[in-house]
């Protein structure tokens, strides 16, 4: 289409030939994909994920994880990978002293709160229930200059109190957004809706989002609440569990019956009379004899068929991919692995948990790192005078490393990175979550103190290489 003035007439010119309509195979409803596609839908993200499909998804979530030793298992080896013994600060600024300072009282600060353990309860929350909520409040208790803590709640309680089916252009569940689409507020029930004893109490807290940590994964573009990440999930952990009883039961069916009496003879036939379904006591260790024309035996077991573990392994594969997980982590074995398969496996895994740690410490760590700073800055001769007067808290945060398969190979290959200059230092502490200058620092107080008892640190290494060579 081209203009050619104000006052021009348009030209339109059409592509010569006939007009090529394209159709997709999966937008055409038939007789055989109806039912498939019966419950598909053009809701938003919120309409999808509204107040009611979140309760039962976490309710049926929170029952798999509590009763499925898989799904328990699978969520805990998730927030251990993910967080591990708990997050490092290193602060980047240009006063040194003033980085040692704050790194040693924040970590002394955070295993006052017990950090750690309240990020992984975080990680297991937002697979089980879709989210995690962290309220920044003062708890005088603390044994700590400062008074800062993160409590926990769960998302049950982050609701609309006086309406569950109220929402306005401005309100989604629980969160209340400003003109430009920021959480501005969060209403927080003071008790938790399932307690026994409160089931009708509707007092609640109106909590800034700046005291509010709210962690989730936005699947889909406007998404203000998180839904559960083993969502996918949760009809084959109910089928696993269902064959797995199934199993179970046909086995002990078939123990139940000690032997049959069973005849070759047609109807009406020359065998004795006997009443269909009668019991005969049995005595250990006797001979008998049985009735003219009938046979002794017993009913064959043929529980677990031999494609039981080959069934379990394949839902058990499924239901990780949900979690990128693959599958000797989350049945805990890796007799079926060669070392090349699952440490290509192991790629993906630990890719995603780079992911999850990123987020993490973007969206819980460091505002739980401003938070404290700003109740630090204003305790008295707690932080040195210029840090006052800083804006900008350049910082980076260390997780635990992922041990290595083979430690030879790994030292190996690491030396001949930093010989070709390929990495630094910085970077292979970082893989192991070590801090660099923390360890470089105890490396020349180490060498100092051999100078000093006589030993020297190149005698060991080289009698330790002649020990590997002789060994290999």
């Amino acid at each position: 289409m081209w203009f050619f003035g104000k006052n021009k007439k348009q030209k339109v010119y059409h592509p010569a030939g006939r007009i090529l309509q394209a159709r997709f195979d999966a937008a055409q409803t038939t007789a055989d994909n109806q039912r498939h596609w019966a419950n598909a839908d053009s809701l938003s993200a919120d309409g999808a994920a509204n107040i009611d499909v979140r309760k039962t998804l976490r309710n049926r979530s929170r029952y798999e994880v509590a009763n499925n030793s898989y799904a328990k298992g699978i969520i805990s080896t998730l927030a251990n990978d993910v967080v591990g013994t708990g997050p490092r600060l290193q602060m980047l600024t240009d006063d040194d002293h003033g980085n040692r300072i704050i790194e040693t009282e924040f970590m002394n600060w955070a295993s006052q709160i017990r950090l750690a353990q309240k990020l992984r309860t975080m990680r297991m929350a937002r697979a089980a229930d879709g989210e995690a909520f962290g309220i920044l409040s003062i708890n005088r208790n603390l044994n700590s200059p400062v008074k800062l803590d993160l409590r926990l709640v769960e998302a049950d309680q982050v609701t609309t109190p006086w309406s569950k089916y109220f929402n306005q252009q401005s309100q989604v569940d629980g969160i209340e957004f400003d003109e430009f689409g920021n959480p501005a507020n969060y209403f927080v029930l003071k008790n938790h809706p399932g307690s026994m004893s409160l089931a009708f109490e509707q007092d609640y807290n109106t909590v800034d989002s700046g005291s509010m940590v709210h962690w989730f994964r936005a699947e889909r573009p406007g998404q203000s609440r998180g839904i559960p990440e083993i969502t996918p999930a949760l009809p084959l952990f109910a089928q696993l569990r269902r064959y797995t009883l199934a199993v179970i039961a046909a086995a002990e069916t078939a123990a139940d019956f000690a032997a049959v009496l069973y005849t070759d003879s047609p109807a009406n036939g020359e065998a004795a009379n006997l009443e269909p379904m009668d019991v005969v006591q049995l005595e250990k260790r006797m001979a008998t004899t049985l009735p003219d024309g009938w046979k002794l035996g017993q009913i064959e077991a043929h529980q677990p068929t031999t494609t039981y573990g080959e069934f379990k392994n394949q839902i058990l594969n499924e239901i990780a991919r949900c979690l990128n997980m693959p599958f000797n982590i989350a049945a805990c074995n890796s007799s079926g692995y060669n070392y090349a398969s699952g440490r290509l496996d192991h790629q993906t895994y630990y890719k995603s948990i780079r992911v999850d740690q990123a987020d993490m410490a973007m969206v819980v760590l460091d505002r739980i790192l401003q938070a404290w700073l700003d109740e630090a800055i204003l305790i008295s001769d707690y932080l040195p005078l210029n840090w006052r007067t800083i804006r900008r808290f350049p910082h980076q945060w260390f997780w635990d490393g992922t041990e290595h398969v083979d430690p030879a190979k790994e030292a190996k290959a690491q030396e001949m990175r930093l010989s070709n200059h390929t990495t630094t230092l910085a970077d292979e502490y970082a893989k192991q979550g070590k801090d660099w200058e923390v360890e470089l620092y105890q490396r020349a107080r180490e060498k100092k103190l051999m100078n000093e008892l006589g030993i020297s640190p190149e005698k060991i290494s080289t009698s330790i290489t002649e020990k590997d060579d002789e060994s290999e």
